[in-house]
C-alpha cells in the first residue's frame, strides 16, 4: 500500500506529465505568456517540461529578464542546445541583452559554424542592416536550371529562415539578381535561373540605418531584404519579422521618450530598478529646468503681489501651452518616423502646422479671454484682454517650436525623438509667463500703477 508521501510524489509526477501534454500542444506565444505569468521559482520546472524544439521557440518569445532568469536556472548543456538552435540574428539580439560574462560562457559552447554566424552579427554596429539581418538565406548561381534550384533548395534549404526568395550571385558572392518562389514553380524545368530572375534588386547596405530598412520594406511590401557588403556581396538578409520588430522598438523608443522615460527597453512589467533609472534622470533634468522657468517668474513678485489673480491665470498657460507643443511634435516625429514627410519638407509642414495653430490660438485665447473676466475685478478686465493675446501667442510658439524642434534634429541626423514633452512643455512654460509677466507689468506702468 502506498504511503501518503507516496501517493503525493504519484500526484506530482502526473500534474507535470499533464503540464508537459498541454505546453507541447500550444503555441509558443501562448507558452511564453504562461510562464512570464509564472512565480519565478516555477518558471525553470514549466520550462524543462518542453520539447526541444518547442523550447528555442518558446524561448524567443520571453522577455530579457526572464531569459536571464533561466539561462541562469538551467544546465549548461540545455542552455548551449537553446542556443545553438536559435537563428543567428535572434540569438545576437539575445546576446545584446545579456551581460558580458554570460555572453562569453554562451559564445564558447556554441558549434564553430554557428558561432561564427553570430560573431559575424555581432560585428556590425547596433541599430544598423548589418546587427538585424540572419545569414540564412536561399543562394543560387546564375547557370542553374530551375529544376536543379528547387532540388538544390528540397535538399540544402530546409532550415534556412524563409525560402519565399532566393538570391542569384556570382562566383565571387556578388548579389547579381533575385527570383521569387512563385517564379520558380511556374517557370519551365529546364529553364536558366539567369533568363528568369529579375536585374531589378532592391538591396540594403550592412551599415543602412535599420529604421531606413523597415521604411524600404514597407514602401515596397517585401517580405525580405537582401544586405550586402561595401563590395555588393551578399551577407544577409532582413526578413518581415525583423522588420516588425524594429518598427516596435521604434515606435516604443519614441513613445518613451516623447514622455521623459529613457532606456527604450521599460515595459509595464519591467524591475522596479528599472522604471527608476530610466525615469529619475529625466525627471531630475526636468525639474532643473522647471527651475530655470521659476527663476524667470521671480523679478515679477511684486507684479502678481498687485495683481493676485495671475497666480490663477498663469497655470493655464502651463497646461494649454504644453498640451498644444506635444500635439505638433508628436504628430511631427510620427510623420518622421514611418517616412511621410523629411527634413526638407520643413518649410512645407511649417506651413501647416502654423495655419492650423492660427484657429487654435484664437478659440484658445478667446476662452482665456472669457475665463479671466469670471475671475477678475472690475477695474483688472485689462488683464483679461492681456491673457487673450499671451495665451494666442503661446500657442503659435507651440506648434513652431514642435514642429521646427524635431525637424532640426532630423537635419542634424540626429533622432528627433530626443526633443521630450516635458522639455517642450518647460519652454514654453518659461516662454508664456515672462511674456505674460511682462506685458502685465508694462500694462501697470502705462496706467501709471506703482509696481
Amino acid at each position: 500500500m502506498l504511503t501518503q508521501e507516496g501517493r503525493t510524489s504519484l500526484s506530482a509526477i502526473a500534474d507535470l506529465n499533464r503540464l508537459k501534454l498541454e505546453l507541447n500542444h500550444l503555441p509558443a506565444v501562448d507558452v511564453g505568456d504562461y510562464i512570464v505569468d509564472l512565480p519565478p521559482e516555477r518558471r525553470a520546472i514549466a520550462f524543462r517540461v518542453l520539447n526541444k524544439d518547442h523550447a528555442t521557440d518558446v524561448f524567443e518569445y520571453l522577455p530579457p529578464e526572464v531569459r536571464e532568469e533561466l539561462i541562469g536556472a538551467l544546465h549548461d548543456n540545455q542552455v548551449c542546445q537553446i542556443i545553438e538552435s536559435m537563428r543567428p540574428d535572434d540569438r545576437a539580439e539575445l546576446f545584446d541583452e545579456l551581460p558580458a560574462g554570460v555572453v562569453r560562457r554562451l559564445i564558447q559552447g556554441l558549434s564553430p559554424v554557428e558561432r561564427q554566424a553570430t560573431s559575424t552579427i555581432l560585428g556590425y554596429v547596433e541599430g544598423t542592416a548589418g546587427r538585424v539581418m540572419t545569414t540564412e538565406y536561399v543562394r543560387l548561381q546564375q547557370g542553374l536550371t530551375v529544376a536543379q534550384a528547387l532540388s538544390k533548395i528540397r535538399l540544402n534549404d530546409e532550415d534556412k529562415e524563409t525560402i519565399y526568395y532566393a538570391y542569384v550571385t556570382d562566383n565571387n558572392r556578388k548579389l547579381k539578381q533575385v527570383v521569387s518562389l512563385r517564379q520558380l514553380l511556374f517557370s519551365l524545368p529546364e529553364a536558366l535561373i539567369g533568363d528568369i530572375a529579375s536585374d531589378r534588386v532592391l538591396k540594403v547596405y550592412t551599415e543602412t540605418p535599420q529604421e531606413e530598412v523597415a521604411q524600404l520594406m514597407k514602401r515596397y511590401d517585401l517580405l525580405a531584404v537582401p544586405v550586402v557588403d561595401r563590395e555588393d556581396r551578399l551577407v544577409g538578409i532582413v526578413t518581415i519579422d525583423d522588420v516588425v520588430d524594429i518598427l516596435e522598438e521604434e515606435a516604443t523608443e519614441d513613445i518613451q521618450r516623447i514622455a521623459g522615460v529613457s532606456g527604450g527597453d521599460e515595459s509595464s512589467l519591467s524591475h522596479p530598478l528599472t522604471k527608476l533609472r530610466n525615469r529619475l534622470p529625466w525627471l531630475l533634468g526636468i525639474m532643473a529646468l522647471y527651475i530655470g522657468a521659476s527663476s524667470a517668474i521671480a523679478p515679477f513678485q511684486k507684479t502678481i503681489a498687485m495683481v493676485p489673480v495671475l497666480a490663477v491665470i498663469m497655470p493655464l498657460f502651463s497646461n494649454t501651452g504644453g498640451t498644444v507643443g506635444i500635439q505638433a511634435l508628436t504628430v511631427t516625429i510620427r510623420s518622421l518616423g514611418v517616412g511621410e514627410v523629411t527634413s526638407q519638407d520643413t518649410l512645407k509642414i511649417l506651413k501647416k502646422e502654423f495655419l492650423a495653430g492660427v484657429g487654435t490660438a484664437l478659440a484658445l485665447g478667446t476662452t482665456m479671454v472669457l475665463l479671466s473676466l469670471i475671475w477678475t475685478k472690475p477695474e483688472e478686465r485689462w488683464v483679461s484682454l492681456v491673457a487673450g493675446i499671451v495665451m494666442a501667442s503661446n500657442s503659435l510658439v507651440a506648434v513652431t517650436l514642435g514642429t521646427l524642434l524635431p525637424m532640426g534634429l532630423k537635419r542634424l541626423k540626429l533622432d528627433p525623438a530626443l526633443v521630450s514633452g516635458p522639455l517642450v512643455t518647460t519652454m514654453l512654460d518659461t516662454i508664456g509667463f515672462i511674456l505674460f509677466l511682462s506685458l502685465i507689468t508694462l500694462s501697470l506702468n502705462l496706467l501709471n500703477l506703482p509696481t
